[in-house]
């Protein structure tokens, strides 16, 4: 197989891919905490992730992916008792909208998408197994995670016990035996969910879940962990510490993390109201859009979303489309064939880049190289052949999936009200632009060109047809 190469955050390194499986991989992507509706971050992870996913089935391996629900901690405690609803009525409500969201970016669903709330089993046995070990202790209804009894606390984030340990109290009305010991199971609190456990009622602390859910599917070791750069600490670094210390042996081999989103410079949050929702972006913008714009920065870098980066990013993705709509046009037929040495090779270098820490960039790259010789291509066999591998390079990305002429005949942004005349509307007019000319009424034909025109539609005459797009 192809030689690939990741950015490990564990070492800090690029490091060759080895799975510890022979022509299997097995991924766990931490997903959500399910209280609210999901962001443009949130949506930034899962399309990296799920190109990550393309590309590795794409070059021949066995692919097992993992993507949970936090369905039970204290956010979605304290806002079903805003809403007056129960924390599982809130749960089922956004995991519905984050599956709807998913699924409008092209996301492929994950082969499992485990809920906490029902791995309770799992986790309690993860905890008693870590109480037997030494290195969690029951205190008045909770259990805590001892963490100086890992010694190798820290190494993910670069955190030493010194820096963390500055700054730190226990908080009043705990019993920690130390400061920096995070909780593995929360004591019932009157109102909250709980759940049966042999240090009474209570439910689990936000990390032991992933710990346990990603043993139960993917072992006690496997090869990916995903998720945000903001997940490092305190998160990712709790998760190796818990399931080292139960199984006495590595957890996982390859960290990797996508970078954060800011729009317009500033870090997108909802205290600074610049909260960018999935559902309130695909009111404005074409969910390819979306994923195109993530895939155009490398998955490690952040990014500024803005409007005007929204528009460049549509400039190339539409000159991908108007590479497919021309051949498509203008060569109804695209015989296949065998593909020429030139050809060989950009698909050799679309994978190169992939396998680079998943270079997108790069990839998108040899995408635009792919549609320059389309439009230039002198025979229907050469044009047949790069229309059929743009297409299947671009599948790994999860772009241009979608009727070249249909991807024209919508607004990609809808910015404001007017979102001009229907396609029904459009085609009237054509239709009585075609009559005009027919007559010679030329006059009549470029009035209604000029009405079109105004209306932002652009209609080019081919061949003996006309077509239209939006601007």
């Amino acid at each position: 197989m192809i030689e690939i190469y990741f950015t490990n955050s564990l070492s800090k390194k690029k490091e060759r891919f080895v799975p510890l499986e022979p022509g299997r991989v097995k991924i766990y992507n931490c997903g959500v905490t399910v209280y609210d509706r999901c962001h443009l971050g949130h949506a930034r992870g899962a399309i990296n992730f799920d190109v990550l996913r393309r590309f590795l089935e794409a070059v021949g391996y066995q692919v097992t992916y993992v993507k949970n629900y936090t369905d039970i901690d204290d956010k979605m405690i304290a806002r079903a008792a805003e809403r007056k609803i129960t924390v599982a009525e809130l749960a089922k409500e956004n995991i519905a909208l984050h599956d709807r969201d998913m699924a409008s970016l092209g996301i492929q669903p994950p082969h499992i998408a485990p809920k906490a709330t029902e791995h309770l089993p799992e986790i309690i046995q993860m905890i008693e197994r870590l109480v037997q070990g030494g290195h969690a202790y029951a205190a008045g209804g909770d259990v805590y995670f001892k963490v100086r009894s890992f010694a190798a606390y820290g190494e993910l984030s670069g955190k030493s016990i010194e820096d963390l340990i500055s700054g730190h109290r226990v908080a009043l009305g705990t019993e920690k035996q130390d400061p920096l010991d995070f909780a593995l199971w929360k004591a019932k609190k009157p109102g909250e969910p709980f759940w049966q456990s042999p240090w009474g009622e209570g439910r689990p602390g936000w990390h032991i879940e992933c710990s346990a859910m990603s043993e139960k599917y993917l072992g006690e070791s496997f090869d990916i962990h995903a998720g945000g750069s903001d997940l490092i600490f305190p998160h990712h670094e709790n998760e190796i510490a818990q399931s080292v210390c139960a199984h006495h042996q590595p957890f996982v081999r390859y960290w990797l993390h996508n970078g954060m989103i800011q729009i317009q410079s500033q870090k997108m949050s909802k205290s600074l109201g610049n909260f960018a929702a999935i559902e309130d972006l695909l009111l404005v913008y074409e969910p390819e859009l979306i994923r195109f714009f993530i895939l155009s920065s490398q998955y490690r870098a952040s990014i500024d979303f803005s409007k005007e980066a929204l528009h460049k990013a549509l400039e190339g993705l539409d000159r991908l489309y108007t590479a497919l709509r021309s051949a498509q046009e203008n060569r109804p037929q695209l015989p296949p064939g065998p593909a020429p040495n030139e050809l060989k090779q950009k698909k050799k270098q679309f994978f190169a880049a992939l396998a680079d820490d998943l270079n997108t960039p790069a990839a998108l790259a040899v995408l635009f190289d792919l549609a320059r010789g389309l439009n230039i291509a002198s025979d229907p066999a050469t044009a047949g052949r790069i229309f059929g591998l743009l297409q299947e390079l671009a599948q790994v990305l999860g772009l241009l999936e979608q009727d070249p002429s249909l991807w024209f005949q919508r607004p990609r942004i809808r910015e404001g009200k007017e979102q001009g005349p229907s396609a029904a509307e459009i085609e009237s007019l054509i239709q009585q632009r075609i009559q005009a000319r027919a007559e010679k009424n030329w006059a009549e034909a470029d009035r209604i060109r000029d009405l079109l025109r105004a209306q932002g539609i652009v209609i080019e005459d081919q061949a003996g047809k006309t077509i239209w797009k939006r601007k």
